[in-house]
């Protein structure tokens, strides 16, 4: 993704950050909530969604095969195709947004048309192939770029079979462009994998009414739909995201006297293991009004400053539930007293950028004393960060990561892609300046 901007500086804060916040929308709920509106029999309200880059992506290709849908302030109304979406006139363009790409796949893949999906130059290099290779078994015809690997890929749908599909990977993406696939399937589709990873898709279809259901095996978990199901329509109010109430929690837990509230947050269990962790390194960390909404958890999260934070690590059978966040945890590290680690996270390097790359390359220009592996690092914690010219690589979760330690660290910092972080929290800054009591430029 290329952006036109220039680098933000940033310099230390010198006073804590306190009161309350709202945030904006779960980037997976809004995503996941067009769709499901898209392919539903009636109209759907989606109230407070998050209006960013990745989830226009994927409205724009839904309305590029024939979803109608009015934007009203904060408010999407959408009516529903019943899964009788038309032939595109264009290649469908999934910019930098991995989830519009691997997740339309599979509702591309129920149309009796033909049609053509691209990215952007990030978004062409990231597999693709983890959600070709069910679809096809499912009965899709599809090819794609880079030996069937990557896109542009062009999908050929029709009358799909149900399947059973090991997800080796734990991938949300993966699992629910299947399901996605299965609701236009004919027979059941059933899908394994090792560790439990985000079930959104699979929570929002169950309090829709559908048959779904998922269980617990000695190997692992598995989810199955019934294929065939009709999916109505429905009113939704978006929680704010937790990935992105990460980063404000992480500058509430870093500088001293902060005591911080962020507001009606996503409390899904396959999302909250950052907090998890930063309650272990030692943040006061309380999820408080805790309640059931759509199916799904939301409540408020409150963090307080108690002092320098200790190391921690991270095993892979955690990396799941904590995916996004790991930028952001890598700042925390740098700076905990004692040594801290992440194994098992190899899925960073084709993210948006190779994260793991990108975390050790900035936070060695940070004076960070950082180890990389292949699927992580290690890190040695130290007393303070200085100030330094940060390459975001146009990753979002780079640049809000690196902007946090910007606001800890002796001198000042430069963030040399500060429009990128509109791929999921457009107003990230103004957000900083309201809590903080100044404005970043």
């Amino acid at each position: 993704m290329q952006y036109s901007a220039k680098p933000l500086k940033i310099s230390r804060l010198k006073r804590p950050l306190t009161g309350e916040i709202d945030l904006p929308a779960d980037k997976s709920i809004t995503h996941r909530a067009i769709m499901l509106a898209s392919c539903a029999k009636g109209k759907s309200e989606i109230r407070n969604w998050l209006d960013s880059h990745d989830t226009r992506a994927t409205l724009e290709i839904l309305i590029s095969i024939g979803t109608e849908a009015t934007i009203e302030d904060k408010k999407l109304i959408i009516q529903g195709k019943n899964m009788q979406f038309q032939e595109p006139k264009d290649i469908l363009d999934a910019k930098n947004s991995g989830t519009s790409a691997r997740l339309i796949a599979g509702i591309l893949s129920t149309q009796n048309f033909f049609s053509v999906m691209t990215g952007d130059e990030s978004l062409r290099k990231r597999p693709m192939d983890r959600v070709i290779e069910p679809l096809r078994q499912m009965g899709a015809q599809i090819d794609a770029r880079g030996g069937g690997r990557s896109l542009p890929m062009a999908i050929r749908g029709g009358r799909l079979k149900g399947i059973e599909f090991e997800n080796k990977r734990a991938s949300a993406q993966v699992k629910s462009s299947i399901i996605l696939a299965g609701l236009g399937a004919e027979g059941n589709i059933r899908v394994f994998e090792p560790i439990l990873s985000r079930d959104h898709t699979e929570r929002m279809l169950g309090f829709l009414g559908l048959k779904i259901k998922t269980a617990q095996e000695r190997e692992g978990y598995y989810v199955e739909l019934e294929g065939g199901q009709i999916v109505p329509g429905f009113d939704i109010v978006c929680p704010a995201d937790p990935s992105s109430a990460a980063f404000l929690a992480s500058a509430a837990a870093l500088i001293e006297g902060s005591n911080l509230r962020l507001r009606r947050v996503l409390l899904n269990k396959t999302r909250i293991g950052f907090f998890e962790k930063l309650s272990q390194m030692g943040a006061k960390v309380a999820f408080e009004n805790v309640r059931e909404e759509f199916g799904d958890i939301v409540g408020d999260i409150r963090v307080e400053y108690s002092g320098r934070l200790k190391a921690v690590e991270v095993k892979p059978e955690e990396v799941p539930r904590m995916i996004d966040e790991i930028v952001m945890l890598a700042v925390l590290m740098a700076v905990a007293k004692g040594s801290s680690a992440v194994r098992g996270a190899k899925e960073l390097r084709v993210k948006e950028s190779d994260r793991i790359k990108a975390i050790v390359k900035n936070l060695r220009a940070m004076g960070a004393d950082i180890e990389e592996l292949e699927d992580g690092f290690e890190i040695e914690g130290v007393e303070s960060l200085k100030g330094a010219y940060i390459e975001t690589f146009s990753d979002h979760r780079v640049a809000m990561a690196f902007s946090i330690a910007g606001l800890i660290a002796d001198g000042e910092t430069y963030i040399d892609n500060p429009d990128c972080v509109g791929v999921s929290f457009r107003d990230f800054y103004e957000k900083i300046g309201q809590i903080a009591g100044f404005e970043i430029p």
